[in-house]
């Protein structure tokens, strides 16, 4: 089976994948792929490796060729792929989730949470530059996280991780989701809220919720302004649930107290603004980055190839509709 990874990916696995017997090609480039050179590289091969930086929609699928059987995307979301296109031509997706990744993205939170209230980074900077000299009462004042409200927005595996930090802080957690699970709300002491009802009484909001047409701009201008004032907003899901001009715009209006962002609207293209505000933190979608997640996620592509290789259906696909109809 001839398989193309896109990107070089951390660890042995697409070595392990070769090893095994299938033909792999590697993309010769460490960046993402234009468009074009996607549909150029990936010609003729049976098995895509892909990373969620690749579009891949029907036109592209089609433009691969009808010998495509599978697509690993090496990440949790797939909203990098069209996969209802996929389905209706037989194409199988897989993706990567694992409490490993769950467990890195839940400690980044936390990492940008208390960064941002603490006002880490501002200090960080301040001290680099010589501003600092000497201790005094009044610099850098932040604010504590005991006994404040921490609003969830989609409690999932992600989501349930991070109450279980929050209840380490002493904070009072609200969640909010598509249907309510009254089992997580008895086993994590959390209440379920309305978005309106978490957004004006939570002091941290933190994202959890995968993209798709519902929750594209969820945070939006109409959102944003119904948060407490002097809150903090973190964004660890997906850059397009928050419309980023309606952010900076509340951040420059003084209405949230502060934001910190794994990821942003358009990759990589982040608005400049955010860059002269000091009461923003900004990583480059990282939240997943530890040595234990990139090792699990390479691991579960490759297997998802060979699985499928075998006739078996892999144990993390995405579209298992496809499976009985699927091309072979």
């Amino acid at each position: 089976m001839r398989v193309f990874a896109t990107r070089q990916i951390p660890g042995d696995h697409l070595e392990k994948l070769k090893g095994l017997g299938f033909e792999v090609e590697i993309s010769e480039f460490d960046r993402p792929l234009t468009p074009e050179e996607l549909l150029e590289k990936t010609k003729g091969y049976e098995g895509i490796i892909s990373l969620l930086t690749d579009k891949i929609d029907g036109e592209v699928i089609d433009a691969i060729g009808p010998q495509l059987k599978i697509i690993s995307n090496y990440a949790v979301g797939f909203d990098n792929i069209n996969v209802d296109e996929a389905t209706k031509r037989g194409v199988v997706i897989t993706n990567t989730p694992s409490d490993e990744v769950n467990e890195a993205v839940a400690e980044h939170t936390w990492a940008l949470i208390l960064a941002l209230t603490r006002r880490v980074v501002e200090a960080d900077e301040a001290t680099r530059r010589g501003a600092y000299k000497g201790w005094k009462p009044d610099i850098f004042l932040g604010k504590s996280l005991k006994g404040k409200t921490l609003g969830i927005v989609g409690m999932g595996r992600i989501g349930s991780m991070v109450v279980n930090r929050a209840q380490g802080f002493g904070m009072q957690v609200l969640y909010n989701k598509h249907t309510r699970d009254t089992d997580a709300e008895e086993k994590l002491g959390i209440k379920f809220a309305e978005l309106d009802t978490l957004l004006a009484e939570s002091d941290v909001v933190t994202l959890h919720v995968p993209l798709n047409d519902e929750t594209r701009h969820l945070i939006n201008k109409e959102t944003l302004m119904k948060m407490k004032k002097g809150s903090y907003l973190i964004n660890t899901a997906r850059g397009p649930v928050v419309l980023e001009h309606a952010l900076v715009e509340s951040l420059r209006d003084g209405h949230l107290g502060g934001a910190a962002l794994d990821v942003f609207e358009t990759e990589p293209n982040i608005d400049p603004e955010l860059f002269g505000m000091p009461n923003v933190i900004t990583t480059p979608h990282i939240a997943s980055a530890t040595y234990e997640a990139r090792e699990e996620m390479g691991k579960m592509a490759i297997e998802a190839i060979e699985e499928f290789s075998k006739g078996q259906m892999p144990a993390n696909i995405v579209n298992k509709d496809v499976w009985e109809n699927r091309r072979k």
